[in-house]
């Protein structure tokens, strides 16, 4: 079709899970659940941390940002899933399709790069404790933490000014429950080129570059903890991280499983569970490792539910 003759789609329809009545109250209920516990989770680490003298560190200053995050990044999909399940019309605008595909990728790489900061501080910690206040002082703790917002806008702002030369004048049927920038790019009857060079390049030097630099930390840590004569002292010193390793690894697994898979080994339901679970589940488990696995957490909500 020639692009003179184009017609550009002006609404994208968004396909979900099922249409069948009964399992779509069932997945509503489920994922509205999920839903108030992830905003109840991140919300409360957030006021939680700021309302406890004893989390004032830098590593839970990170995990205050973590929690906004999630927050945020579960805000962009799930109200927007839930109205579809009890709606006819499962549609969305081509402006509000290319702001959710850019506010998701802006969060998605932010995270990505806020778990590497956090796995530099415990590098820190763990292996350089004398030099850690000097290290992690407010200041680079400020600065980290912007730098990755910062990297996660400019990989938002490419992406979209990747998707801004894209036609869509053939299907306008989205086989997910939200705007992925790969859904996005598959159904563009235009030239991708431009596109794919610019979501290749992304993965590939920001997702590989924050993924290196948790493994290199980890690495080190694990080394440093080895070289702990006492059974106590290692013990003192992995369970700081524990914590961050399992969110890591939950991020992660479902990142590569969802983004690195062969597309032919999988069906349409089992990519739209694996989206799930790093949209809509990771979100909501952060928060619940943070005050079940980390003592620091427990004592400080203890203490401000105390009552006196």
């Amino acid at each position: 079709m020639g692009e003179s003759n184009c017609t550009q789609a002006t609404e994208f329809s968004l396909t979900g899970f099922t249409e069948d009545p009964v399992t779509q109250v069932t997945l509503f209920l489920m994922f509205l659940f999920t839903y108030l516990v992830t905003v109840l989770g991140n919300l409360g680490m957030i006021m939680l941390i700021r309302a406890s003298p004893q989390l004032h560190s830098p590593m839970y200053y990170f995990l205050g940002n973590l929690a906004f995050v999630d927050f945020c990044s579960s805000t962009v999909i799930t109200p927007k899933m839930l109205v579809d399940f009890i709606s006819e019309k499962k549609g969305i605008t081509y402006a509000g399709c290319v702001a959710q595909a850019f506010t998701f990728d802006l969060l998605g790489i932010t995270e990505c790069f806020l778990l590497a900061v956090m796995a530099y501080d415990r590098y820190v910690a763990v292996c350089h404790p004398l030099v850690y206040p000097l290290v992690m002082s407010p200041k680079r703790c400020f600065q980290l933490v912007i730098r990755s917002y910062l990297v996660g806008l400019t990989n938002g702002v490419g992406q979209t000014i990747g998707k801004s030369s894209l036609s869509f004048c053939g299907s306008s049927i989205i086989d997910l429950f939200f705007c992925d920038i790969s859904a996005l790019i598959s159904l563009s009857t235009s030239d991708t080129t431009l596109s794919h060079i610019i979501l290749r390049t992304s993965a590939s030097s920001l997702g590989v570059s924050s993924s290196l630099v948790v493994l290199v930390s980890y690495v080190a840590i694990i080394s440093a903890i080895l070289s702990i004569s006492s059974a106590e002292g290692k013990r003192k010193a992995f369970s700081t991280c524990t914590s961050h390793l399992t969110t890591v690894s939950i991020f992660y697994g479902a990142s590569l499983f969802m983004y690195l898979k062969p597309s032919s080994d999988s069906s349409r339901e089992e990519d739209e569970w694996a989206m799930v679970l790093y949209t809509v589940v990771t979100p909501m488990l952060n928060p619940l490792i943070y005050s079940l696995r980390n003592k620091e957490v427990k004592e400080a909500l203890r203490r401000l539910t105390k009552i006196k």
